[in-house]
């Protein structure tokens, strides 16, 4: 084949490109605009993970400290100790997690904030008190297992609508 014929064939100099060739540049290309799409959910997943392992800290540890030291009763202990997880909450997911997204006026955001909270509190509180009154688990670890696993349903719940409803993109 002559220069020519090549050119009209193959503009700009483009060679034929193996199937196996093209096919990987189809994967890398996908690969490539999917880490772009969700590298900012990544991020800020991870970002509100750290987030949320100081607010589990000091919900569990403060529920604890006041529950078995204080002697509160079981569920007043939880409220206190995650009314305090919340303030902790809302500073780093406002002004670390979610800073990048549009501000829809700290009124707003804050009274959102507190209504989705409650709605997780209440989540924490069904599984705490399903334990300790319905079950009359009143131990410890069994106390701890249910703060766990309220504390994990009502961080799921938190993350999809602090996500939607108070830090917009």
């Amino acid at each position: 084949m002559n220069a020519d014929l090549l050119r009209c064939a193959y503009p700009a100099g483009r060679a034929p490109v193996s199937t196996e060739r093209a096919l990987t540049l189809v994967c890398v290309s996908l690969v490539s605009a999917l880490y772009a799409r969700f590298r900012l959910l990544a991020c800020e997943l991870g970002k509100f993970g750290i987030v949320g392992l100081l607010a589990f800290v000091v919900a569990d540890a403060g529920t604890n400290l006041l529950h078995f030291r204080a002697g509160q009763g079981p569920l007043t202990a939880n409220v206190i100790a995650t009314v305090v997880a919340m303030a902790v909450s809302y500073a780093g997911n406002r002004y670390w997690t979610f800073r990048e997204r549009q501000r829809s006026g700290v009124r707003r955001e804050g009274l959102l904030f507190f209504l989705l909270n409650v709605v997780g509190l209440v989540i924490q509180l069904a599984c705490l008190g399903f334990a300790t009154y319905m079950l009359g688990m009143h131990g410890k670890l069994s106390y701890n297992v249910a703060l766990v696993a309220g504390i994990a349903l009502a961080t799921l719940f938190r993350y999809c609508s602090y996500r939607t409803w108070v830090c917009q993109a």
